[in-house]
């Protein structure tokens, strides 16, 4: 049991969301081995898996397969995005544990309509040049580094919008140290009911 975890309250959905290149994936990892009472429900996509990413980056799956999974309703949310799709599978919770969903600004719009109580946590990078660097590195082509650039400046009006919460993703310590006391917070209202 976490920190001021109680069973009679319904599992916190905790939204991470940004635009690509933030840190999202880097942030959500280092949550859930830092909370042992969080569940990251792994995101599926049909795009292809980059050279060195891990395999639990996403369930990496084809058309077809995502297909069949939105006509059954299998999805909380999902999007297209680069001709690819993204999507969060309907998750299964362990009793005892809140949910962290790691997804795009279209995603978190989705999630916010199906659950107005979930807490959104909106990434900005520190500078657009920093956020460059970063899809630069992760090996995205050149066309795709630019239309997540033109996506993020239209995702960002959006996302502050949205946001329960707004953070910087400068240092990723400080990042997560200021996420965790956000979710040790909620837990704790939410457990006395205020």
């Amino acid at each position: 049991m976490t920190e001021g975890g109680s069973q009679r309250r319904a599992p916190l959905v905790v939204v991470v969301s940004g635009p690509g290149g933030v840190g999202k994936g880097s942030i959500v990892e280092a949550l859930v081995q830092r909370d042992p009472g969080l569940y990251l429900s792994r995101s599926w996509t049909t795009r292809a898996q980059r050279p060195g990413e891990s395999d639990s980056a996403y369930v990496f799956t084809d058309r077809a397969t995502f297909q069949r999974r939105i006509d059954e309703g299998g999805f909380l949310e999902w999007t297209e995005f680069l001709g690819n799709f993204y999507g969060t599978p309907t998750p299964e919770v362990t009793p005892g544990h809140d949910l962290v969903l790691e997804i795009e600004v279209d995603g978190a719009k989705q999630v916010k309509a199906r659950h107005p109580d979930a807490i959104l946590v909106f990434v900005l990078p520190p500078s657009r040049s920093e956020q460059e660097r970063r899809l630069r590195g992760r090996g995205d082509p050149e066309t795709n580094v630019q239309a997540r650039l033109r996506k993020a400046e239209e995702e960002e009006p959006v996302g502050r919008a949205l946001a329960d919460h707004i953070v910087v993703n400068d240092h990723l310590d400080d990042t997560v140290d200021a996420m965790l006391a956000v979710i040790r917070d909620e837990r704790r209202r939410r457990d006395h009911g205020t």
